[in-house]
């Protein structure tokens, strides 16, 4: 596969992938929302996945999730071939996915919405009448939060709908990492959140990849991709278009690249994947 960035060859990369696929192929009726597209990230890596609505951005993260499989395509998942039909398939593998509506429950507090449908029963006399292991679970809750630095939570007993944007989406971040995923989706995390909320979301983001999981991030936020992401992967009308890491290209060349316009504002747009 090559695809084009400040070149017209795809960046080396340095490690193997935890996630691979390859020739992903999506359609809705006479609509092709995805066209042999090929995606990888490491554990350890950031991924952006960019491009403008209609991208195929969403199309392929459900691929991946299990929730709309491709018509075509090869998973590749800690270097053994895969399938993944269904949601819990792609869970039994290590993907976990946060989408933008978080999926929270307001009138639940932080452990609660943390355990929802997985709660922990206590063992012992009580494990037979089933009795919820509410102590062990607030326990479990503080260290999970206290480990990825989530410090501006005044209790884990906070009902969810007081807390605000950023630490919302950080519950709903550290209830993914429950299942223990090698592999985190985050569907725009950012997305109207002020610049204090928005940084707390950021350093979570960080903190994910030095635990060594595979990160991928959907964002319309240059500043913030910039900021987290190690490479940066574009869609446009379906297909892959364009590969950059972050490091060795500028915003202009990843928004011509979004845009289809070289970064000065003209020209052809970039060559698709062969």
């Amino acid at each position: 596969m090559s695809t084009t960035a400040s070149s017209t060859t795809a960046p080396e990369r340095t490690a193997q992938p935890l996630l691979e696929v390859k020739g992903v192929s999506k359609r809705f009726g006479a609509v092709e929302a995805l066209t042999k597209v090929d995606f990888e990230v490491a554990a350890g890596e950031v991924v952006a996945l960019v491009g403008d609505n209609g991208a195929g951005k969403s199309t392929l993260i459900k691929a991946i999730a299990g929730i709309q499989p491709g018509e075509e395509g090869e998973y590749t998942f800690d270097g053994q071939q895969v399938t993944i039909h269904t949601p819990l398939d792609a869970t039994r593998l290590g993907i976990a996915t946060v989408y933008q509506d978080l999926a929270l429950c307001d009138n639940l507090d932080v452990v609660a919405n943390l355990f929802l449908g997985q709660e922990e029963i206590e063992t012992g006399p009580q494990a037979a009448a089933r009795v919820i292991d509410e102590i062990g679970m607030e326990v479990r809750a503080s260290e999970l939060l206290k480990s990825l630095s989530v410090t501006t939570l005044r209790s884990v007993r906070a009902e969810v709908g007081a807390l605000s944007g950023g630490q919302r989406q950080s519950v709903a971040i550290a209830r993914s990492l429950l299942g223990d995923p090698k592999v985190v989706i985050l569907d725009e995390p950012t997305a109207a959140l002020g610049v204090a909320q928005t940084r707390l979301v950021l350093d979570l983001v960080k903190r994910l990849r030095e635990r060594g999981l595979a990160v991928i991030l959907i964002s319309h936020n240059i500043l913030d991709i910039f900021e987290v992401a190690d490479r940066v992967i574009v869609l446009r009308l379906g297909k892959r278009v364009a590969t950059f890491r972050t490091a060795e290209t500028t915003q202009d060349e990843v928004v011509g690249a979004i845009t289809g316009a070289r970064a000065n504002g003209g020209g052809s747009p970039p060559k698709a994947p062969a």
